[in-house]
């Protein structure tokens, strides 16, 4: 089982030209995983400093960082971004995801 995040090129890309844009100097992304949805959990994108105890992950200057109890939900999950005509976001492939919602917001472990 892989340990951690994994960053694609095109999310850290992304996560670089967010935090230059809302001058956010020294964070990174922030990755959450939340009780609620129809399902139990959801994810939750948020800028933020490192805290104690956080991991932070790394790709190419873009920081990721996830709380210990979110990474028992993430371990092994690849983060990346695609940006398509109908919609364009940060899409997670989690492989501790045993069930999605219809919607594809929420999902269960």
């Amino acid at each position: 089982m892989a340990v951690g995040i994994t960053i694609t090129e095109r999310a850290a890309e992304k996560i670089k030209e967010l935090t230059a844009a809302e001058k956010r100097e020294g964070q990174g992304m922030r990755l959450k995983v939340v009780g609620g949805g129809c399902s139990g959990l959801q994810y939750k994108i948020d800028f933020d400093m490192p805290k104690s105890g956080d991991r932070v992950f790394e790709k190419d200057g873009a920081k990721v960082l996830v709380d210990m109890k979110s990474l028992l939900y993430l371990n092994g999950t690849e983060l990346d971004y695609k940006e398509e005509l109908m919609a364009s976001g940060f899409v997670f492939q989690n492989p501790n995801v045993k069930r999605s919602c219809g919607c594809g917001t929420s999902f269960t472990v």
